[in-house]
């Protein structure tokens, strides 16, 4: 709707147009939304207060009901050898803008929260209002996160049958029922008409061809009742979105012999207990649009003829202009808005007998399918698959050995490209759609001693194809800390960058980023989560630093743990306060890198004989150290609160309650007394350090301890050197109980300054709590060793221009640049 002196302006499309404006058929992959105030694309209404869907790579957003609607025009995010494109365009999303957006051609607002106005590219940023986004060059040049963004011509991935759910890591979801068109009154459960409140009114149950019918899936259609049938039919086509002429279209009542045309008028169209099936009407000849072909890409056609007699091949060699057809097909596309689906006509194929097929199937697939020329090409087929969840093996052949064992493999299809022995995992190489797609599937059926095992689609970057001043991010979500926003931080870095390069850790852990990152010679990361997050995705780049070309990728930090005490160092903060992606990326781009250490923490658990000889206990175990150890009652704490989030993880999504948590764990502990001094002796660079009375002991790699407190306090002693979290030393302290810790944590005291050096050994006389970067669990008597790792890590530290200012809202500041000659059109 628009005002009449408005009409002149008008540009966006309408939905039921939407399909024939498609560049590339993309499918989505829709998800549940979160944001309480969205528009939906379809039917153009707020989704506030209903079940509302996002799609989770672009920024389309639906009702529930309005999903079946949409096409498949997604972003297109990498090449998969079928698709060729001269020059990378703007993928263009109207509405859902910021209220502060403005337009890049007349710097006017185009922004609105009440309205879905406005054009927006989903690569750079650029916004338009919808009158002057087709005046804008039409190339994109990615806009200011083009330094760190993976651009979709380098990533090469083969998908075919595989949902774009599997290729990007993404867990299905989305819903949908049934529809009152035209009236606020939602059906009824059972999905049975019922009458609308005006008695002027009638609810017509309609059904879109066959396959609604055998599903089930109707469309309740309200009507004045003593409409015509044209009105009536016109009200089926808003139903489903269908363009077209009315007259050119049917209702056939179901199990009855019944039909409605606007060229004649029955006596009764049975009221709100009859279904109808929406058909169209048979016709002799019919013009066919061909899509691409010689000289023609994107949404440019060819018009057709098509007669009772035209076949595949009449209407190629009509589009083509030549008798010799060698090498070229016509294929039938299906752009459903959650798959895309694609077949090859046989050259015999009777055009019009194909269309009134899947009319009769459906008249919103017939809007959705498109016919293309395409050229046969020999295309080598390489889908890389990535299976975790096995055992640690020695050498390659015998993870051949198990993949033969278990999974069957075919070896003229299959072979190993990459062994990850200390993952557990390896990369195949499958030169046959059919085969990786039973790999896939059964690889997730299968168990290897005891444990299952995993498989994912992982894409293959051309690192030639890289501009040599890109160097892309990246980024490793924990959607399991800091509560929603976790999942929220995913979902906006999938949606401004690259999701090949957004790797969701709860699907296979920092391996399958890493393993597609491997060739990259420079590249950066980012980690969304807590400590101990961030402490495994450092593991994982311990172990894998000879597989990769970047061998020290430097790494940033958003904090969504509850201590956040490396985040706190390197000035990112103490949590993530819901700050907009793009500003979160602007301050990586500017971050300096800085050099931490890392410490190998050997726990070798013994104990001693009556003799005096000491018996093993357990095999020993090394574990990496980034912030701190403790040993006593911090870890004692840690430990409890662990155990209280493993037995009510629901309860634990907030900040906040989790501190609450610690603080009632802590006065638990308050008059609890062990004499730690007396249960352990420690070792400092081959002296032994005598003890005071405590009942902690913590061995500082970082300034930053508990959530912030500085434990070693800031006074000057002529006896160590200043702590730094790159000197290669550690310091020791001591606490002398839970009011001592409380005291640190206020800013009141200080620890017990013990000793500092770079080699520790701590010798525990009986079982102990211990604790590692928050990672708590009861040590058995023995030796703990800490000792430097041998290399030190890059990690960015925020630029300290921007430290301590907020990033401001939602606002999307890739809409701020400054507008070029380069973007303008003729």
């Amino acid at each position: 709707m628009c005002h009449e002196k408005c009409l002149k302006t008008l540009r966006s499309l309408c939905a039921n147009m939407v399909p024939s404006a498609v560049q590339i058929p993309v499918a989505h992959c829709f998800g549940p939304d979160s944001h309480k105030r969205r528009m939906c694309c379809v039917c153009r209404k707020q989704t506030e207060g209903n079940a509302g869907l996002r799609c989770q790579v672009c920024e389309l957003h639906v009702h529930a009901e309005c999903a079946a609607f949409t096409c498949a025009d997604c972003r297109s995010c990498h090449a998969d050898g079928t698709r060729q494109q001269d020059t990378f365009r703007h993928h263009w999303r109207e509405g859902n803008l910021p209220s502060s957006a403005r337009c890049r051609l007349c710097r006017h607002s185009c922004g609105s929260s009440d309205v879905l106005a406005g054009m927006r590219c989903e690569w750079c940023g650029v916004t338009c209002h919808a009158a002057c986004y087709q005046s804008v060059a039409p190339e994109c040049n990615m806009g200011r996160l083009r330094g760190m963004t993976l651009h979709p011509a380098c990533v090469r991935l083969q998908s075919r049958h595989f949902s774009k759910q599997h290729c990007f890591r993404i867990a299905e979801g989305g819903g949908g029922h049934q529809l009152v068109d035209g009236d606020d009154t939602e059906a009824p459960e059972n999905g049975t008409p019922a009458a609308v409140p005006d008695h002027g009114k009638v609810l017509l149950k309609v059904y879109d061809g066959d396959d609604a019918f055998r599903r089930g899936d109707f469309h309740l259609v309200g009507l004045v009742r003593s409409g015509s049938n044209r009105e009536v039919l016109e009200a089926a086509l808003r139903a489903f979105y269908l363009p077209g002429d009315p007259q050119h279209f049917q209702l056939e009542e179901v199990g009855g012999r019944r039909r409605l045309r606007t060229d004649r008028e029955p006596p009764d169209r049975g009221g709100g207990d009859a279904a109808w099936t929406l058909r169209a009407e048979d016709s002799r000849a019919e013009v066919l649009k061909v899509y691409g072909g010689p000289d023609r890409s994107g949404s440019d056609y060819v018009s057709v003829s098509v007669s009772e007699d035209s076949t595949a091949a009449s209407v190629l060699a009509e589009v083509l202009l030549k008798e010799d057809l060698t090498g070229f097909d016509l294929r039938e596309v299906l752009m459903n808005g959650r798959q895309v689906q694609s077949q090859t006509l046989a050259p015999q194929q009777n055009i019009l007998d194909r269309l009134r097929e899947i009319r009769k199937v459906s008249l919103r697939q017939m809007h959705q399918t498109r016919f293309y020329v395409a050229e046969r090409r020999s295309q080598e087929v390489q889908i890389s698959l990535l299976i975790g969840g096995l055992p640690n093996l020695p050498d390659k052949e015998d993870y051949w050995q198990l993949m033969l064992e278990h999974l069957s493999v075919k070896s003229h299809l299959v072979d190993i490209s990459h062994v990850y022995a200390s993952q557990g995992a390896v990369a195949l190489r499958v030169t046959c759609f059919s085969e990786a797609e039973r790999l896939f599937m059964l690889a997730k059926d299968t168990r290897v001693d005891n444990k299952s095992l995993t498989s994912l689609v992982v894409p293959d970057v051309q690192v030639s194809l890289l501009d040599e001043d890109v160097r892309p991010l990246l980024v490793f979500v924990n959607t399991k800390s800091g509560g929603l926003k976790g999942k929220e931080l995913l979902y906006g870095f999938r949606k401004i960058l690259n999701p090949h390069q957004v790797f969701d850790l709860s699907q296979g852990g920092p391996l399958p980023g890493l393993h597609t990152f491997r060739a990259i010679p420079s590249f950066r990361v980012l980690i969304c989560g807590g400590d101990g997050t961030v402490g495994w995705v450092l593991n994982a780049l311990d172990d894998l630093r000879y597989s990769l070309v970047c061998r020290e990728p430097p790494v940033a930090i958003v904090p969504l743990g509850t201590g956040n005490d490396l985040s706190r160092v390197l000035r990112w903060g103490p949590g993530y306060g819901g700050e907009d992606p793009s500003r979160v990326l602007d301050g990586v781009d500017q971050a300096e890198e800085v050099l931490m250490d890392r410490w190998t923490v050997l726990l070798d658990a013994r104990d001693l004989a009556c003799d005096g000889s000491e018996i093993f206990l357990e095999a020993p175990k090394i574990v990496h150290m980034n912030n701190y150890l403790g040993v006593g009652i911090d870890a004692e704490l840690s430990l409890d609160f662990h155990q209280a989030r493993q037995d009510h993880p629901n309860k634990f999504s907030s900040r906040f309650h989790n501190k609450g948590v610690y603080v009632k764990v802590g006065l638990q502990k308050i008059s609890a007394t062990r004499s730690l001094h007396r249960e352990l002796q420690l070792r400092v660079d081959d002296r032994d350090v005598p003890l005071p009375s405590i009942e902690g002991l913590i061995f500082l790699n970082i300034p930053s301890w508990g959530s912030g407190a500085d434990l070693w306090g800031s006074e000057g002693d002529a006896r160590y050197a200043k702590p730094s979290m790159s000197d290669g030393l550690l310091e020791v302290v001591g606490v002398t109980g839970v009011v001592h810790m409380g005291q640190v944590q206020s800013g009141l005291r200080s620890g017990i300054r013990i000793a500092q050096g770079n080699y520790m050994r701590v010798t525990l006389k009986k079982t102990c709590p211990v604790q590692v970067d928050g990672e708590p669990w009861l040590q058995a008597p023995g030796h703990i060793v800490v000792s430097a790792a041998g290399h030190k890590v890059r990690m960015l530290r925020k630029s300290s221009s921007k430290h301590g200012k907020s990033p401001g809202g939602a606002k999307d500041v890739r809409s701020e640049s400054s507008a070029s000659s380069d973007d303008v059109g003729p």
